[in-house]
């Protein structure tokens, strides 16, 4: 959930996981293990949140499927 938002938006605005993890000074892969099994610190995801111009909590609420 949490990766496929950052995802989404680093990819409306054109910026790359490593590019985003080398921005917000994360160690290189750590915001793919966000979509696995490591749960990032506030800190982290507050630094993310930034770069991309959102809030914490679009990062981290899952999205409501859309109904057909």
């Amino acid at each position: 959930m949490i990766y496929d938002n950052i995802f989404e938006r680093a990819k409306k605005r054109e910026i790359s996981i490593n590019k985003l993890e080398e921005q917000a000074e994360l160690s290189k892969g750590s915001v793919c293990k966000w979509g696995k099994s490591v749960s990032p610190t506030v800190k982290n995801i507050k630094k993310v949140a930034d770069i991309l111009g959102c809030t914490v909590d679009e990062l981290i609420t899952e999205k409501k499927s859309k109904r057909k």
